[in-house]
């Protein structure tokens, strides 16, 4: 008996092809084991996960001594050398270069690409990462192979706080890191043998790329839509910066926990606010995810109201001159207003808190200012205020209401203060409850409470809102006839006026950082004029400095750099000192899809008759987490490169695609009580005096549809995947999947796991069966491995015509593979390939015309092994530019049928026939069929009932029963 121990079992000694590749060697001969030869299997302790093993041992059973062992070197298939091999050859032929202008063949249809490109930080990649970029990368390969020029490039969003803070705690300059970190993430993205095109490599810190981020600043200057203003932000001191309110977390910063306090400072603004109507009207025609654009008509926020304005009452309940503007949606209901709430940074704050009041109120703008805007608005939060001592009027019913300092209205959102209507308002409701303020009904309908304990918000038929004082009755009508009504009250009578308002607030364009764009704009020493810097003198650069620490007044790092900042204006020759904050991230990410365009131009940011051959992009690709700030600074910057003529398209990207998440592999926790033992979790309330502690995966079994202790099914445990974090210990590194796996298998699993768009939780047992499949691939074609872990250069395949059932699989896979691309269906392209390799192992020969189709079908998945199999085929260059195979729908009718077959009237089984058969072929199958044939077996056959495509029904002749006389 021959001992081996494999990587991967050998195939099937049933499988009809077992014949071709039953042949092992040994020693320096070849040696055949026939058919029934007897063999044993066995896996070491490393390889129980069926895959990885690193050896191969062949053992003769008929010489035990040690010296007659032979180990050697056999994988499921050669992934390691043939990786290696074709990601070389791709880079030294430079096979995924996208031709420049005067080679580009511009008669062909384009297909641009694009990936949201990554912050390369210090952790690298994880294998949450290479989802997106496999997914571009099946795009990209497929449309090539259809005929399209495409261009798929990649590049570096490198400015950023995480280099900056390495830098202050490390003291190494974050160039240095920057360039560090994109090393590392080129090489593993090369190692997963994505077909980027790397000629076109672009990174943000680049001063060559910088430059054109700072001309369009520029341009955003000169038409008004950059601006200075003092606006409050969230100020971090121990980071030295203005952090955004998505960087702001519980009153500290995300990143180092420091906190974060609201203070006013001048700080750049862009006005994306004259771009809000162009923002969202556009978003109808684009091939979006629907939930990604309500998100973005969300943030612009549009909305039609009126403003209003209550005049505030001194202490004899006298009308002052002071008013309070506010602006609502629902002027229908003002007559259920009974409080104002002004957001603590209001203007008009001082003039409207009372004496007795003042303490209080300046102790709660001083907590108000430790938190960001998220969390002031948070649904879920309790609401907090303080009465400010003061009372208004409202206009239309002369009450006298009391006015509230609260710091769930924002300053930066309509007027700064609302009109309070508790009945019709749930924050408002939640807000009166706590501090006893009156709530009044104005509003019913079917679907209010009976009993009006609970705040209805829709729209139904006004009550108890009229005045005889004031002349306004609007009892009866509908909320929109009220609303109509109410604003024409207010205008006519001086009150107020219809308003349009939007939630979109310019945005803020400064950050007091070094490691970003300098902002390029001098101030004259003499009247503090901003002038913008000559295009001419483009790009500005950084100053190199030591020092990146923050000042600690305020003023950003780069103050430090005193003879960079200090400076001539080049158009006056007027003393001046330089702008010392810098761009936020957003910046350089805004605009970068159009320098992939034309990534070399020094003159231009993007040449005319590139961009509008490539513009727009067709597909993007990125996570949900930039569905609003990313997309929506690129529109806006788009849309002004629009109008002034340096884009052609209105809108940057064509169709977005949102992948899901990878989260961490399952982790399983069970519960203690306060004496440390365990109890099962669904015995456990929120409430509940107890811990978890971390069950290692060995100790777990499934029942039913939860998991318990393998020790005590009693016990259930909790299981939950968490986003992949270095903190929780969960983050699998794809260098390590690959050196075990192989690329071709990571981005086959990846793709495999579920639908490209959901949320996956990855599992690195799950691998194993894609690796298998991959393997099984390559045996089908290339056969077993020799001893030495190597394999012959041919093929199996042979020279001969397939048969119809072969051409009909085949084609049957190149429709459902070509559709699943098409429409991102990955996954399930990847089940119609595995289908086909199982109908293959079946067959007596593999004909070579069926062979090279289904290694082109496999090629935007598995590059690596598909160009092997492409070269062992006997072709001599890349099969990236090969046509994609097409489908020929004369093999996509099926012309066979079931045919129920009859003994005597009943139905004893089927037969597969074409739906031409004849009576006599139909018989006949069904003599042959292994079921039907022991009913017919000696049996005379009285005559047959054939209805062609429906029954064949065969009737024989019964046999007489002979007595014999005992």
């Amino acid at each position: 008996m021959i001992q081996i121990q494999w990587l991967l079992p050998p195939q099937p000694l049933t499988s009809p092809l077992y014949n071709h590749r039953r042949t092992l060697l040994f020693s320096s001969h070849r040696r055949s084991l026939p058919p029934k030869h007897s063999y044993a299997v066995t896996l070491s302790n490393v390889s129980r996960k069926y895959f990885g093993v690193p050896a191969c041992n062949c053992v003769n059973s008929e010489s035990t001594s040690e010296e007659s062992k032979e180990v050697v070197k056999v994988r499921a298939y050669p992934f390691h050398e043939i990786e290696q091999r074709w990601q070389k050859f791709w880079d030294e032929n430079r096979t995924f270069r996208t031709p420049d202008d005067d080679e580009l063949d511009t008669s062909k249809p384009k297909f641009y690409v694009l990936d949201m490109f990554p912050y390369p930080s210090g952790a690298g990649l994880h294998v949450g990462h290479p989802l997106g970029y496999t997914a571009t990368d099946i795009l990209a390969r497929f449309k090539r192979m259809q005929g399209f020029n495409v261009l798929h490039p990649m590049g570096w969003d490198a400015f950023g706080l995480p280099a900056e803070q390495y830098a202050i705690e490390t003291g190494t300059h974050p160039k240095t890191t920057t360039i560090r970190n994109i090393d590392r993430f080129r090489t593993q993205l090369k190692s997963l043998g994505f077909s980027f095109d790397w000629e076109r490599e672009i990174s943000t810190t680049e001063p060559d790329y910088y430059k054109w981020t700072q001309w369009i600043f520029l341009q955003l200057f000169k038409r008004g839509l950059a601006y200075q203003a003092e606006v409050p932000v969230n100020w971090c001191p121990a980071l030295g910066t203005v952090l955004a309110n998505e960087e702001v977390v519980d009153g500290v910063s995300e990143r180092g926990g420091h906190p974060v306090i609201r203070k006013p400072m001048r700080q750049w603004m862009l006005k994306i606010t004259a771009y809000a109507d162009r923002l969202l009207d556009d978003l109808d025609g684009l091939d979006w995810p629907e939930s990604i654009k309500e998100m973005q008509r969300n943030w612009i926020g549009k909305s039609q109201g009126a403003e209003v304005e209550f005049c505030v009452l001194s202490k004899d309940g006298q009308d002052t001159d002071t008013k309070i503007t506010v602006y609502t949606t629902r002027p229908d209901t003002i007559f259920g207003v009974t409080y104002l709430v002004l957001a603590p940074e209001h203007p008009l704050l001082t003039s409207v808190v009372s004496e007795a009041q003042k303490d209080i109120v300046d102790e709660y703008k001083e907590v108000a200012s430790r938190k960001s805007d998220l969390e002031r608005t948070e649904l879920q939060k309790e609401k907090s205020g303080v009465f400010s001592g003061c009372y208004a009027k409202n206009p239309v019913n002369g009450e006298a209401i009391p006015i509230y300092i609260a710091d769930y209205v924002l300053g930066s959102y309509g007027t700064g203060a609302i009109m309070a209507v508790p009945a019709h308002d749930s924050r408002d409701h939640e807000f009166a409850l706590k501090y006893n303020i009156p709530i009044h009904w104005v509003v019913t309908s079917d679907e209010c409470c009976d009993d009006f304990e609970k705040p209805y918000s829709g729209e139904g038929v006004v009550i108890n809102s009229s005045n005889s004082t004031t002349g306004l009755n609007i009892n009866g009508l509908n909320s929109k006839e009220a609303a109509v009504e109410v604003i024409n009250w207010v205008e006519k009578t001086g009150n107020g006026n219809r308003k349009i308002n939007y939630k979109l607030r310019d945005w803020l364009f400064a950050r007091q950082r070094y490691w970003g764009e300098p902002i390029p704009v001098v101030f004259l020493d003499e009247n503090g004029e901003t002038v913008p810097i000559p295009e001419t003198e483009l790009p500005l650069t950084l100053p190199e400095l030591d020092d990146f620490t923050p000042t600690g007044t305020g003023d950003p790092p780069l103050s430090k750099a005193v003879s960079w900042v200090k400076t001539v204006d080049s158009s006056s020759g007027k003393p001046a000192r330089r702008e010392t904050n810098t761009m936020p991230q957003w910046a350089g990410s805004c605009w970068y899809y159009l320098r992939f365009m034309d990534p070399k131009n020094s003159t231009q940011l993007v040449d005319k008759k590139k961009e509008m051959y490539w513009g727009p992009v067709d597909v993007y690709v990125g996570g949900a987490e930039h569905a609003v700030l990313h997309l929506l600074y690129s529109r806006f910057w788009h849309k002004v490169l629009y109008d002034i003529g340096v884009v052609s398209t209105k809108e940057p990207f064509k169709c977005v695609i949102n992948q899901g998440i990878i989260l961490g592999e399952v982790q399983y926790m069970a519960c203690k009580d306060k004496d440390g033992n365990f109890v099962s979790a669904d015995s456990i309330d929120a409430s509940g005096d107890h811990t978890q502690e971390r069950i290692p995966d060995e100790k777990v079994t499934k029942s039913g549809s939860s998991f318990v202790l393998k020790d005590d099914p009693n016990i259930r445990l909790i299981a939950r995947a968490h986003k992949m974090s270095k903190s929780r210990g969960n983050v699998v590194n794809p260098d390590d999947v690959v050196s075990e796996y192989g690329a071709d298998s990571l981005r086959l699993y990846e793709m495999f796991m579920g639908p490209l768009r959901d949320s996956k939780t990855w599992n690195t047992s799950g691998i194993e069966g894609v690796h298998r499949f991959l393997g099984r691939s390559w045996r089908l074609i290339v056969g077993s491995p020799l001893p030495d872990g190597t394999y012959e250069n041919q093929t199996l395949a042979v020279d001969e015509n397939p048969a119809l059932q072969q051409l009909k699989s085949l084609h049957r896979c190149i429709e459902k593979v070509t559709d699943e691309i098409e429409a991102t269906r990955f996954n399930t392209g990847i089940s119609a390939m595995m289908e086909f390799v199982n109908v293959a192992y079946k067959w007596d020969k593999l004909p070579k015309s069926i062979v090279e189709p289904f290694v082109l079908l496999l090629s935007p998945y598995a590059p690596h092994m598909a160009e092997e199999l492409w070269f062992r085929l006997g072709h001599s260059t890349s099969l990236a530019y090969e046509p994609f195979p097409k489908a020929n729908p004369a093999y996509l009718k099926d012309t066979t049928i079931t045919l129920p077959v009859q003994i005597n009237g009943k139905t004893r089984g089927t037969v597969q026939v074409e739906v031409t058969c004849k009576e006599d072929e139909a018989f006949k199958l069904a003599s042959l069929d292994e079921k039907l044939s022991k009913y017919l077996e000696g049996k005379t056959v009285k005559k047959r009932i054939y209805v062609p495509g429906k029954i064949l029904n065969v009737i024989l002749e019964r046999e007489t029963n002979k007595v014999v006389a005992q």
